[in-house]
């Protein structure tokens, strides 16, 4: 018996549907398939370890550069704070017990951008020149040389905070406000294309496009994740690696699903959550390609965020 026509119709239905299922299940897991929708800020927060005094490290950020000191943290109180737009800045004492890892976190390179991977530059924006120049020369600083960027009004100064990691400084005149609540986390890589799957492809912060950066010499790849820019650098190869000298706080929904995502991926999980899904905070620490923590946090606020409603 033939089929009717209204039963071939049908298959030939069914049979578009099953076809076109693995694409439509593709573009869902591209999609889906980032840590970009489980991000709770359009920020992330930054630790800076150090070894110097603690009131030397707020008082350059805080009174020399200008940001606005926010109370200590920490079961100890031992983690201080400045605001840099919606990024906390937090600045912790390299023998802060929390974030020891025997045998990793004795000690970290020094020297500059060019000198290590990792986290090796701590970036932010300011309208006025001389005003940022007063500040350096009334708390005792040498005043940065700033210089003129081809093609634009702005201009950068390199210097260094307390603790001798590097800061670099960008005069932005007349910008709009959200210019200056910027905060740029530079981070020297040893492959370019692993860095950008990385931030890219895994974290799914938006690409900006590369930049040439006369400062270093070297193309700049930048990811946003709203005021938080990262910024990746490649001097070589071989460079030894800082992985310890600072850290990318990211404030999830669910981080849970961040651990899965990691794994599929194939993403190094340093610590993986061990604490139960009603916990204050909730924890994973993430390697990108250099072993710079992805500091991953679930809080109740965040959490509470991702809730269905009723």
């Amino acid at each position: 018996m033939r089929p009717s026509r209204a039963a071939v119709a049908h298959l030939a239905g069914l049979l578009c549907f099953v076809l076109a299922s693995p694409a439509l299940a593709q573009e869902r897991v591209g999609r889906d398939a980032t840590v970009a929708p489980l991000i709770y800020l359009p920020a992330m927060f930054v630790f800076r370890r150090h070894v110097v005094e603690q009131e030397k490290m707020l008082a350059f950020y805080g009174d020399v550069l200008g940001f606005e000191r926010l109370p200590n943290i920490g079961q100890t109180g031992q983690v201080a704070r400045v605001k840099v737009g919606a990024t906390e800045f937090k600045l912790v004492p390299r023998s802060y017990a929390s974030f020891q890892r025997p045998g990793v976190d004795d000690q970290y390179p020094k020297g500059g951008v060019k000198d290590a991977t990792g986290f090796r530059l701590a970036g932010f924006f300011f309208a006025d020149e001389a005003a940022l120049v007063a500040r350096f020369e009334q708390h005792g600083y040498p005043v940065p040389d700033f210089r003129s960027l081809p093609g634009s009004a702005n201009r950068v100064a390199l210097t260094v905070d307390p603790d001798g990691q590097a800061v670099e400084l960008t005069i932005v005149p007349n910008g709009p406000a959200a210019t200056y609540e910027q905060f740029e986390i530079g981070i020297t890589v040893s492959s370019v294309e692993k860095s950008r799957a990385f931030y890219g492809d895994f974290m799914g912060l938006e690409e900006l496009a590369p930049a040439e950066d006369p400062i270093f010499g070297t193309t700049k790849y930048s990811f946003r994740n709203g005021s938080t820019i990262v910024s990746l650098r490649h001097f070589g190869a071989n460079l030894p690696a800082d992985k310890t000298s600072g850290l990318i706080q990211v404030l999830v929904t669910d981080v849970d699903r961040v651990q899965e995502l990691a794994k599929q991926r194939g993403v190094a999980i340093d610590r993986p959550n061990t604490r139960p899904r009603d916990a204050p905070l909730r924890i994973a620490w993430l390697d990108d390609p250099d072993g710079v923590t992805q500091y991953v946090t679930e809080t109740a606020e965040s959490r509470a965020a991702a809730a269905p409603t009723k």
